[in-house]
């Protein structure tokens, strides 16, 4: 029976995954049990087609030990020739009454946040995107040095939606 049902998940996620025209990089890192406040997610990107714009997303999995309502998240962008940009950005996770935005059926919810839009990738080679929490409990100088509730760091390239 467990197998049936590993196999059916797998079979699932190839057809939800396929059917994704829109898609030009999404990939996953998990984090194990807490994610530590020096932990980086790192993703190496070739550059996709430089006459395109693309949007770009930073992607989170949740469970419901998640105890906040939003997340400060710490992104680079290193470009091919060594260009870095850096951006601190604030994302909700909850609304007012605590459910958790995001989609999914189980306590495990997927947060697609946006990270820039219409952005072309003019210089060809590797691009690096790095990302770390920068959590900080309210009336406290030190940030959270251990954050639970975070099981994937996902970092996800688009063509926009053609509407």
């Amino acid at each position: 029976m467990r197998n049936s049902a590993t196999l059916f998940l797998l079979l699932a996620s190839i057809i939800f995954t396929s059917c994704d025209p829109n898609r030009v990089f999404d990939v996953y890192q998990p984090v194990p049990n807490k994610w530590h406040k020096d932990s980086v997610a790192s993703f190496n990107i070739k550059a996709p087609d430089s006459t395109n714009a693309y949007n770009l997303f930073v992607n989170l999995r949740n469970t419901n030990t998640y105890k906040y309502n939003n997340i400060f998240l710490i992104v680079e962008m290193t470009f091919p020739h060594g260009k870095t940009i850096k951006d601190t950005l604030e994302y909700k996770m909850a609304d007012p009454s605590g459910k958790f935005l995001g989609t999914g059926l189980t306590d495990i919810k997927e947060n697609k946040l946006w990270y820039k839009e219409q952005v072309v990738f003019k210089e060809k080679g590797d691009y690096v995107v790095k990302i770390q929490h920068a959590m900080r409990e309210n009336g406290k100088v030190n940030g959270v040095v251990e954050l639970e509730g975070i099981t994937d760091v996902g970092f996800r390239i688009e063509k926009p939606s053609i509407k």
